[in-house]
């Protein structure tokens, strides 16, 4: 199966930019989406932007436009969040997802979820 991996989660004052990291256990060729999602109290889990691991095409959430950029890494199979002007509603869990990926013998998903990091943003 694919194992994702995020860090970067912590606490991060208004203001301030904060980069999230997904690696994954799986070359990234093998996952066509890569992506990340969060969800904050009481609410439920929201798209933050996604990027194609083949042609880079992204997509980003309304709230995050122009403040957030996903990239990849492909060599190292990993994804990454980089968020500036942090505001405290960006507090949330954030997941690293992977998608679009093709099943075998040993994977019997085409979707999988990191563990979640945790963002808090708070002076």
């Amino acid at each position: 199966q694919v194992q994702l991996v995020a860090s970067g989660g912590r606490l991060v004052q208004p203001g301030g930019p904060l980069r999230l990291s997904c690696t994954a256990s799986l070359r990234v060729f093998s996952i066509n989406t890569m992506g990340w999602y969060r969800q904050a109290p009481g609410k439920q889990r929201e798209l933050v932007a996604t990027i194609t691991t083949s042609s880079g095409r992204t997509n980003y959430a309304d709230s995050v436009t122009r403040r957030f950029t996903i990239s990849r890494d492909n060599a190292n199979n990993t994804v990454y969040l980089q968020m500036n002007s942090l505001k405290p509603e960006d507090t949330a869990v954030y997941y690293c997802n992977a998608g679009g990926i093709p099943l075998s013998i040993t994977i019997r998903q085409t979707e999988f979820w990191g563990q979640g990091a945790q963002v808090t943003v708070s002076s």
